[in-house]
This record gives C-alpha cells, sequence and structure tokens, in this order.
C-alpha cells in the first residue's frame, strides 16, 4: 500500500529522527547546505512570480515546488529536524543524548544559513547585474520584506515579538506537517501532494520560517533594505527558530508521539460486564 498508517508513521518518525543524530558531520552539513540552498532559490521563484503577476496567491502556490525538491533528495531542513530528532530522545533509543540532539540542530542550522546565503549572494548578482546598477523590480521587492518583519515588529514592541514568535509556531506547524506528511505515502505523487497543502498554508498566510528568512533577510541588506543585521537576528532569526521549534515539536512531533506511538489503552477495556452485556442483548 501507498500509505502509511499513522501507528506506523510514528515509528518511522523516531528512525528518521535517530538516524540524523548519527549521520556524519560531512553528510549533514552538505545535506542542509543543499536544503537551503534550494529552499532558497524557491522563495525567490515565489517573490518574482508575485511581483510580475501581482498575484500573491500564485506565487504561494507555486513556492512548494522547491519544498519538494529538497526533501525528495534527502536534504535536511532545521524546521524538519526540531520535529523530528527529538523523538529519539524522547523515546530513549540507545545512544541517543541531548549532546546528540543539540549537535545536529548546530550543524544543520550552519549548514541551512550557508546554503541560504550562497543563494542570496548569487540572487542579489542577477537583480543589480553584479551590483553594478539598482535592483530590478524583484531585487526592489526583497529589499523592503525584512523591514517591516524586523523594524516593524521592533517597533511594535512586546506586541511585535509576540506576534512574531506565534507566526514562527504555526509556521513550523505547517512546515513539519509537510514533513512528515511526505513520509505518510510509499509514492513520489503521494509525497508531493501531501508536503504541498500545508507549506502553500504556511506561505500565503506569511508564517516565518526560519531558513527562508535566512535567504529573504541577508537579500534584503545586500539590495538595500534600511535595517541591520542585529535587527535581524534580533526581531526575526533568533525569536523565529526558537518559535519554530516549539511549533514543529509540539503542534507535530510531539502530537503524534503521544496518540499513536505511546497510545492509552481503549476506554473500551474499562466497561462494565453488565454494560457490554446490555449491549450485546
Amino acid at each position: 500500500m501507498s500509505y502509511v498508517a499513522p501507528q506506523e508513521l510514528a515509528t518511522k518518525m523516531i528512525d528518521a529522527g535517530e538516524s540524523k543524530i548519527f549521520m556524519s558531520t560531512k553528510d549533514t552539513l552538505i545535506r542542509a547546505y543543499m536544503a537551503g540552498a534550494i529552499l532558497a532559490l524557491a522563495a525567490a521563484f515565489a517573490v518574482t512570480i508575485t511581483v510580475n503577476t501581482g498575484q500573491p496567491l500564485l506565487g504561494a502556490l507555486l513556492f512548494p515546488v522547491g519544498f519538494c525538491m529538497l526533501y525528495l533528495m534527502g536534504f535536511d531542513l532545521l524546521t524538519g529536524v526540531f520535529t523530528l530528532v527529538p523523538l529519539a530522545l524522547i523515546a530513549k533509543r540507545p545512544g541517543v543524548t541531548l549532546g546528540g540532539v543539540l549537535r545536529n540542530w548546530g550543524l544543520v542550522f550552519v549548514g541551512n544559513f550557508a546554503g541560504a546565503m550562497t543563494t542570496a549572494l548569487f540572487m542579489a548578482i542577477i537583480f543589480t547585474m553584479g551590483f553594478s546598477e539598482a535592483p530590478n523590480a524583484v531585487g526592489q521587492k526583497i529589499g523592503v520584506i525584512g523591514e517591516s518583519r524586523t523594524i516593524g515588529y521592533a517597533a511594535a514592541g512586546a506586541a511585535g515579538m509576540l506576534t512574531l514568535f506565534v507566526r514562527a509556531v504555526m509556521c513550523n506547524w505547517m512546515v513539519s506537517t509537510g514533513v512528515i506528511g511526505a513520509m505518510m505515502s510509499n509514492s513520489v505523487s503521494g509525497k508531493v501532494i501531501a508536503m504541498w497543502m500545508p507549506i502553500l498554508v504556511f506561505f500565503y498566510l506569511g508564517f516565518e520560517h526560519s531558513i527562508v528568512n535566512m535567504y529573504l533577510f541577508p537579500s534584503g541588506i545586500m539590495l538595500g533594505g534600511h535595517f541591520t543585521w542585529l535587527d535581524y537576528f534580533l526581531w526575526n532569526e533568533i525569536p523565529t527558530v526558537v518559535g519554530n521549534l516549539v511549533g514543529g515539536l509540539t503542534f507535530v512531533g510531539g502530537v503524534i508521539y503521544a496518540t499513536h506511538y505511546k497510545t492509552s489503552p481503549s476506554r473500551k477495556g474499562e466497561e462494565k460486564p453488565a454494560t457490554r452485556l446490555v449491549a450485546a442483548e
């Protein structure tokens, strides 16, 4: 069957998390680098579509192409390992430690950031003819995206930080649903459909994704955005990473683990004999 039942899915998630913890440093970094680079290119693709057509929904509809490509090729995003890797620790798999979990997260963060920065530099060169002229329309759009989502949050103070955090939580609720959705099918078409739906939701609603932002915000600075690296890290990237962790681990990984791996006894077994007798009659 092409469909993987939730109980089997839960075990696959834990197995996947365990394998990532014990993956070599080289493989972890390469896979994370390529994931960051491809997702960044998808973000540039979506912004280009939005600017050229004036239809943000069309950009959101097509953005998941990058997400599908990177996961079908076995590359890793920080948002995905936030959800899968801790499950191996929670399930007490042999040899799995908190240090191993943190090592994986750190390496994937570095790889994703390096990959996204590479794409940011390449696309900035394209948008400015090698930095010899002002950014084109797409470059100008990318240049200002980071302003409202850094200094805009900062201007609102605590309310802005709360909004940023909640957007990050909801982002990885959807993104990690896409990650595990791909594990629910054994066919390429099934994996793509399962990934496409939640990724479309997150992107169109403007939720905060730490790896997408690793492209948009550094690229925005290169293209003349009026915010700083400090603005980016304090008023977006760091809170977004924390929110992504909370969203993926609680609303996706923790939920699947709690109800499909650590299943509680059925209430049917608690029925009184008299109740069963009446029901039988």
